[in-house]
């Protein structure tokens, strides 16, 4: 497997988010307009999730997360289901080796034991062999939901605290922070969610806390370099406030 083609025209953009999370939605109506199965879309959704992969690696962008299945999911056909799940394993079989040489360090957060025991291994096993990794933060989240991330982070706390490892008046955000499946990465600073929805779905909330969001129409197989381009040139544009005003002199008139 080489790496990456170096040839391909990547804008220099200054200000780039640290870590970058993308809700990819719109698979399946992607695929309903052409007439095709759902499963279809997802397909070409993993194509799509390949490229902003690749472009996040030549931009040197240090963490991306992918929302690939969220813990409401389970709620699809059994059929659409069972084929993603085999998607996602002949994703990672395909692509093992794509990461291995371009440096990419793999994790899958989310609740493993709901996944198949074969898909489970695959996901174990990317993680192991690409754990030394020193380029992009890869984070693929499969039966994730925030909500129920935020839970087990505060039953840690909990058991914590019982057995005297810490004492409940030390409790702060930080305390909850590296309980929490993204506790070895920095918070959201961008989301991109695509398909017209307006909602963020449980992704992230602890970590989004200051992050800037972009929604976009666009359906996610349809998701192009450009428009991608396009919003991270906006973002390093943006000024991030973190809840103070603005600096006295872009205050002053002239």
């Amino acid at each position: 497997m080489k790496k990456l083609h170096a040839d391909k025209k990547i804008p220099q953009i200054i200000n780039l988010p640290r870590h970058l999370g993308i809700i990819m939605d719109g698979n399946g109506r992607w695929a309903k307009l052409r007439g095709k199965r759902r499963i279809f879309g997802h397909e070409a959704g993993v194509l799509k999730a390949k490229e902003i992969v690749e472009n996040s690696v030549r931009l040197e962008i240090e963490a991306l997360t992918l929302y690939a299945f969220s813990s409401e999911n389970w709620k699809r056909p059994a059929k659409e289901i069972n084929g993603l799940m085999r998607l996602f394993e002949r994703t990672i079989k395909k692509y093992t080796g794509l990461l291995i040489e371009n440096n990419v360090r793999f994790k899958q957060v989310g609740n493993k034991d709901m996944l198949p025991k074969s898909l489970i291994r695959k996901l174990e096993q990317m993680e192991a062999i690409t754990s030394e990794n020193t380029g992009l933060k890869l984070t693929l989240a499969i039966a994730y939901g925030s909500r129920q991330d935020i839970v087990k982070g505060i039953l840690k706390i909990i058991d914590d605290v019982d057995d005297g490892r810490i004492n409940k008046n030390q409790i702060d955000e930080l305390t909850l922070s590296n309980r929490l499946s993204f506790s070895d990465l920095p918070d959201l600073d961008l989301i991109i969610r695509t398909s017209g929805e307006t909602r963020v779905s449980n992704f992230m909330l602890w970590e989004m806390a200051y992050s800037e969001i972009h929604f976009t129409e666009t359906l996610w197989p349809s998701f192009e370099d450009q428009e991608f381009f396009e919003i991270l040139e906006s973002y390093s544009q943006s000024e991030r406030r973190f809840g103070s005003v603005e600096k006295e002199t872009e205050l002053k008139k002239a």
